[in-house]
């Protein structure tokens, strides 16, 4: 390279903002000052400890690993549903990736069939919790409950030949049993 283009270039470079990747922490980061304080993440915690945990199953036996309390994970399933994450397995996904998820889990990871198997035993208690929480949201002002329809109509569309040719068929009109025999015949030259 020419001396005055190494000069322009090495101008040019120091008007940004250099990124080391791999400079550790000096000390570990502290989730909360990346959350607004007005986060979702806040309200949801300081929600789910004003709800009554009495009607959560848990192992009282004391056999198996440790469990995740009820409240943590009560949270970490309202906090992912409220950002629209319903599967189990992105909710586990998220307690990785999304870091307001990650401060609820606490940064723990419950895995997929820990979260499922949560829900599945308490399904009745989560439906009661969840309803206290978004009345909590309403009193607060956070939310707006009013009416969501949707319209069931049903419209035909340009659908693929053969579908249209089958929904003929089975009808059972004689135009449609033609068009749907030349719909399902094998090419020509193909042979059984």
């Amino acid at each position: 390279m020419p001396l005055a283009l190494l000069s322009w270039y090495a101008k040019r470079m120091s008007k940004f903002i250099q990124a080391d990747r791999n400079r550790p922490f000096l000390l570990p980061p502290d989730l909360r000052d990346w959350i607004p304080e007005d986060g979702l993440a806040h309200f949801v915690i300081e929600a789910v400890e004003r709800v009554d945990l009495n009607h959560f199953k848990i192992n009282t036996q004391g056999t198996g690993d440790a469990q995740y309390h009820p409240q943590l994970m009560l949270a970490l399933l309202i906090c992912c549903y409220a950002n629209g994450i319903f599967s189990s397995r992105r909710i586990e996904r998220a307690t990785y990736r999304d870091i307001g998820v990650r401060f609820v889990a606490a940064n723990l990871h419950p895995d997929h069939d820990t979260l499922c198997k949560f829900r599945r035993e308490n399904f009745e208690a989560i439906s009661e919790s969840f309803l206290q929480v978004l009345l909590l949201a309403r009193e607060s002002k956070l939310l707006r409950v009013g009416l969501v329809s949707v319209d069931g109509t049903k419209v035909d569309s340009n659908a693929s030949y053969c579908q249209v040719k089958r929904k003929a068929w089975a009808s059972g009109t004689e135009c449609g049993l033609s068009m749907a025999d030349k719909c399902i015949q094998p090419p020509t030259g193909f042979q059984f």
